[in-house]
């Protein structure tokens, strides 16, 4: 028997290939003679990365870069042998890097994430993919492109500050010191946030107060950013602020489509593309997935939605373990053949969070047991 293991990360608790290992492991000790491919999974956000590095090998190149305050810190990305680079924008502007009480997205800066992209296009790299997803910034990318050589100045000519804030007074932008390979490289965004850039739905109302912003910054900070589309629509650039994705990662996904010509396109769908998923799907006999909670935003873009999708087109059943099972309805369910929560007993989150591949490798024992039985039924 061929078992895929394609499960996501449990958030705080395990990352994706360690889950794989608890599967395996539990399912192993009914079925030790199977033939188990082990595929963790990601979609597009945080961890992305180590995932592709599982799966396709590749170095990892550390970089000194800014964090959103413009403090030095170390950060890292993915070079591919394909000269391929990919890049999670939360290691230089994520909102983990800062304390609750630094948050503060009228000040905070991408100018880290143009660090990492300067870098991967010294080493010559063809195509980058970026992961957007966890950053601490609504500065539409204007950190970034800074790094990458462009300049922006209010009405006395002089250099904008860092931030969202300070795009209210933006009189000029001025491309003339690019970096030149920005437009002879792919640039693939990983995303599946459809927020405009601007607006009741835009990155600044729907984000902003997650990374610190009051009602008033809020308002401040969509002004703002609708003022950047409008002098960069003087300049030239095709309006992408009503885009589906423009607002990603405070409106970064509209910098690098305007930009850099960027491809928005589903996260799990670029990690399943580049990491064979239909491929290992339909040469497995059974499909195991999962992640920390099984809810109504499952179908929408997230991991194990997708490959019960896969698995459902390839005739392969699909099993899902999750953390949890929250809100769905049997019809929601009904795109896995089992889901099973792994909880075993009630406890405090943190317990709950500690145990998770104890938990995790209890389940798969169990489920594996009911496979073992239903097969020794007549």
């Amino acid at each position: 028997m061929k078992i895929l293991i394609a499960p996501d990360s449990f958030k705080e608790s395990l990352e994706a290939l360690d889950v794989c290992r608890a599967i395996q492991s539990g399912f192993s000790q009914v079925f030790p003679d199977a033939d188990y491919t082990l595929l963790p999974m990601a979609d597009g956000g945080e961890g992305t990365s180590a995932v592709l590095s599982y799966v396709l090998g590749g170095c990892w190149k550390e970089v000194r870069v800014h964090d959103p305050l413009m403090r030095p810190i170390t950060a890292k990305y993915l070079l591919l042998p394909d000269a391929t680079a990919v890049i999670e924008i939360a290691q230089a502007c994520g909102l983990h890097l800062l304390t609750v009480a630094e948050r503060n997205p009228v000040i905070a800066s991408s100018y880290g994430v143009g660090e990492l992209i300067a870098d991967a296009l010294g080493e010559g790299v063809k195509r980058i993919v970026i992961g957007l997803g966890g950053s601490a910034t609504n500065d539409a990318g204007v950190g970034m492109l800074t790094a990458l050589g462009m300049t922006f100045h209010d009405m006395n000519d002089d250099i904008l500050a860092q931030g969202g804030g300070a795009l209210a007074r933006l009189q000029r932008l001025d491309n003339t010191n690019f970096h030149a390979s920005v437009l002879d490289t792919v640039f693939e965004v990983a995303c599946d946030v459809t927020n405009p850039l601007c607006g009741r739905l835009g990155a600044s109302a729907v984000f902003g107060p997650q990374k610190g912003a009051c009602p008033e910054q809020v308002n401040t900070l969509d002004k703002a950013l609708s003022h950047f589309a409008t002098i960069s629509g003087h300049h030239g650039y095709d309006a992408c602020q009503d885009v589906a994705g423009a607002g990603a990662a405070g409106g970064l996904g509209y910098a690098l489509m305007t930009f850099c010509r960027a491809q928005l396109k589903s996260g799990f769908d670029t990690v399943a593309e580049v990491a064979q998923l239909s491929q290992h799907i339909a040469e497995a006999d059974l499909v195991i997935t999962g992640e920390g909670k099984l809810d109504a935003q499952t179908a929408m873009g997230k991991v194990a939605g997708g490959i019960s999708q896969f698995a459902k087109d390839s005739h392969t059943p699909v099993i899902a373990i999750c953390g949890s099972v929250d809100g769905l309805k049997p019809a929601q369910t009904s795109q896995f053949d089992v889901v099973m929560p792994s909880i075993q007993k009630i406890d405090s989150i943190d317990n709950v969070l500690s145990a998770a591949y104890d938990n995790i490798e209890t389940t798969a024992v169990n489920i594996a047991a009911a496979i073992r039985l239903g097969q020794s039924m007549r």
